[in-house]
């Protein structure tokens, strides 16, 4: 009886030991069974690779911080909805998101409109959107800065990447006067356009801008859009459409032989992946003969960092693919809220935005700073010329030309710029 008592006691002292020295799940210090992440974005139509690289971004992004024992001891989980790039859908996704599912936190979002339909409705539901693509200056100008949502925070480099770095690039050839655009015929193409002739004129007062013409949302047949600008004999072409139709548009234009008439051609978020993807044939022939520049909110290829080289090749690993620059904006306000989230020890709105304040973060896209006055990250992103690299199985940027984001970026307080043709 003695030795059974004795080797219970020393069963017992030992699996007290072993419990012990098990690691044991962090608990979430935070009281939630999880963090939920609500994540939208054009999913369906034309656009449709924008909002399923925000969703790929996302989920990355929470795969890597729940590996490394997610925010605080909690695990994040996600809900990604397609808002078919309409305003309406969009904000019946946030308001189910939040009222419903119970997301802490969304990101995403492609469309501008979409963007600015929310802003009201994300002060209602006092629950941070972080927009990742959405590239309308108002969105942080006039909803933060001005009318004080601070329900908004964007991560993404506005439009002042596609029209305001044209104009500092190009000002110094003074051989390219005579600009015109085949702008797409709604805010943001109009933005574009004024927003680049405002900065162009400031170091350029000879230019000329000999044609606007404008391109519905969807336009298939670019034909009668380049022949008209064409036939006012600009020296370089600003082209705002996107995603496909910007494919569609440069393949047009090479028919009717503009690249053998024009110096430059510059193409807005020409350098997101899926364009690259599009035109890699053409590139690959040299048939815009290095006259078509780009830019993105993130290329592939820069910044040349160690940290942006393992993402890529993560991305490639998990998805058989290049990341777009939604996928990178995405990726990266995972850690944002992830850093913000752990200063602030809380899940409160307003705490939140206090943990962001004064943040500078390194993510794949390079250090991001966070401006409290409109709530928008800045960064740096270059432009360029469309070329091959042996390194890369899509075409990339090259000739890149880097802006300090201070040099680019407006600054409150903010002048207004029409938002008409």
């Amino acid at each position: 009886m003695k030795k059974h008592f004795t080797a219970l006691s020393v069963l017992f002292f030992f699996t007290l030991l072993l419990l012990h020295a098990a690691p044991a799940e962090a608990q979430c210090q935070l009281g939630v069974p999880a963090i939920k992440i609500g994540a939208q974005g054009a999913a369906s139509g034309p656009h449709a690779d924008y909002g399923r690289q925000i969703e790929m971004g996302a989920t990355m992004a929470i795969e890597e911080i729940n590996a490394a024992g997610g925010i605080l001891g909690c695990k994040l989980e996600m809900k990604f909805m397609d808002d078919e790039n309409k305003a309406a859908t969009g904000v019946k996704n946030a308001r189910y998101l939040v009222a419903e599912w119970g997301a802490h936190f969304m990101v995403g979002t492609d469309s501008s409109g979409v963007a600015m339909a929310m802003g009201p409705v994300l002060a209602e539901l006092k629950r941070i959107h972080f927009f990742t693509h959405a590239a309308t200056h108002r969105l942080t100008e006039e909803l933060v800065a001005e009318k004080g949502i601070k329900e908004i925070v964007r991560v993404s480099v506005p439009v002042y990447q596609d029209a305001i770095v044209a104009a500092l690039i190009f000002k110094d050839r003074p051989e390219i006067k005579r600009w015109a655009t085949i702008g797409a015929d709604y805010e943001y193409g109009y933005v574009a356009w004024n927003m680049f002739k405002e900065t162009l004129r400031k170091y350029r007062p000879d230019a000329e801008f000999v044609a606007a013409v404008w391109a519905p949302f969807l336009t298939l047949d670019f034909s009668p859009h380049v022949a008209a600008v064409m036939a006012q004999k600009p020296d370089a072409i600003l082209a705002t459409p996107w995603a496909g139709e910007a494919v569609m548009l440069l393949r047009q234009a090479l028919i009717q032989g503009v690249f053998d008439q024009v110096q430059v051609w510059w193409q807005a978020m020409g350098g997101s992946v899926d364009v690259l993807e599009g035109i890699a044939s053409e590139v690959q022939r040299d048939r815009f003969k290095g006259k078509l520049w780009a830019t993105a909110r993130y290329i592939h290829n820069w910044p040349d960092t160690p940290e942006n080289k393992a993402f890529n090749e993560r991305f490639k690993k998990r998805w058989a693919r290049l990341p777009n620059y939604s996928a990178e904006t995405t990726y990266s306000a995972l850690f944002i809220i992830k850093a913000a989230v752990e200063k602030s020890r809380s899940l409160e709105t307003a705490k939140v935005i206090e943990g962001l304040k004064g943040m500078q973060i390194n993510n794949p896209g390079g250090l991001r700073v966070f401006r409290a006055e409109d709530q928008q990250f800045i960064y740096n992103v270059p432009a360029g010329r469309v070329v091959m690299d042996p390194k890369y199985p899509i075409p990339v940027l090259g000739d890149l030309k880097v802006f300090a984001a201070k040099d680019y970026y407006r600054h409150p307080p903010f002048t207004p710029v029409a938002a008409t043709k």
